[in-house]
C-alpha cells in the first residue's frame, strides 16, 4: 500500500483546519519544522504540531529542519506526534536520537539532504522505522522533483532496509509512480495538492492513482 501524507506547508495558514478537513482521505499528515538556522525559512512549533493533532484523525508526523532537533523531541511526542523525522546532517549523535525518539514511544524517522550519501545511515538501519530521502533540497515548498533521488531509494532497498522510505519534494502525478516503482512506500506532497487550481481533495485523489497505478520496486 502506498501512502499519501500531504504537506502543511503548502496550505493556507489561516486556514489550517479546512485544509486538514480536504485531504481527511490521506495516510498522515506531515509538518515540516523549520528555525531559520538549519535551513532559511521559520515554520510551525511543536505547540502547532500538537493543535494539529487534535483537529486530525489522521497520525501526524514532525520533519525537523532544525538545528540541535533533540531541544523539541518530547514536547512533539507530548503534542501527540507519532512519527519523528530528525535530518542526519543535524546531530553528531544520530543514534541517541533516534533511541530517545523510541523511548518517547514514537516512530523514529531520519532525514538525507540530496548531498548525504544513503551509506551514511548502513549502521543505524537495523533501529529506524523510515528514512526520508529529500528529492529537493529543504527549506522551501514548489521545488521540482530532483531525480538522483530514485538512485538513493534503489540504495537503501539494496542495503537491505526493509521500512518505510519516504518522498518528500516535487511530487506530482509524474514523479510518483517513480518513486514507487524504485521501493518509495509513502510520498509526502505539498504544493501540488493544496497550490493547484483545483481541490485539494481532487489533487490527492489525481497523485494516488498516478502512485498506485506503477509497479512497487524493491530494487
Amino acid at each position: 500500500m502506498i501512502r499519501i501524507h500531504p504537506s502543511l506547508l503548502s496550505a493556507d495558514p489561516l486556514h489550517l483546519g479546512d485544509a486538514l478537513t480536504a485531504v481527511s482521505a490521506a495516510d498522515g499528515i506531515h509538518l515540516d519544522l523549520m528555525d531559520g538556522h538549519f535551513v532559511p525559512t521559520f515554520t510551525f512549533g511543536p505547540w502547532l504540531a500538537a493543535a494539529v493533532c487534535r483537529a486530525s484523525q489522521l497520525p501526524v508526523e514532525a520533519h525537523l529542519m532544525v538545528s540541535n532537533p533533540e531541544r523539541h523531541l518530547e514536547a512533539l511526542a507530548r503534542g501527540g506526534v507519532r512519527q519523528l523525522i530528525v535530518h542526519q546532517e543535524a546531530t553528531a549523535h544520530l543514534h541517541r536520537l533516534v533511541s530517545e525518539i523510541h523511548r518517547l514511544e514514537a516512530r523514529a524517522g531520519v532525514a538525507i539532504n540530496p548531498g548525504t550519501p544513503v551509506e551514511t545511515l548502513v549502521d543505524l538501519l537495523g533501529e529506524l522505522d523510515l528514512v526520508l530521502v529529500m528529492s529537493v533540497d529543504p527549506g522551501w515548498g514548489g521545488q521540482a522533483f530532483w531525480p538522483g533521488a530514485l538512485a538513493k531509494v534503489r540504495r537503501l532497498r539494496q542495503m537491505g532496509f526493509p521500512g518505510e522510505i519516504e518522498l518528500d519534494g516535487g511530487m506530482d502525478e509524474t514523479s510518483a509512480p517513480k518513486v514507487v516503482a524504485a521501493g518509495a512506500t509513502t510520498l509526502v506532497a505539498g504544493s501540488y495538492i493544496f497550490e493547484g487550481d483545483d481541490l485539494p481533495a481532487r489533487r490527492l485523489a489525481a497523485l494516488r492513482r498516478a502512485a498506485e497505478g506503477a509497479p512497487a520496486g524493491r530494487s
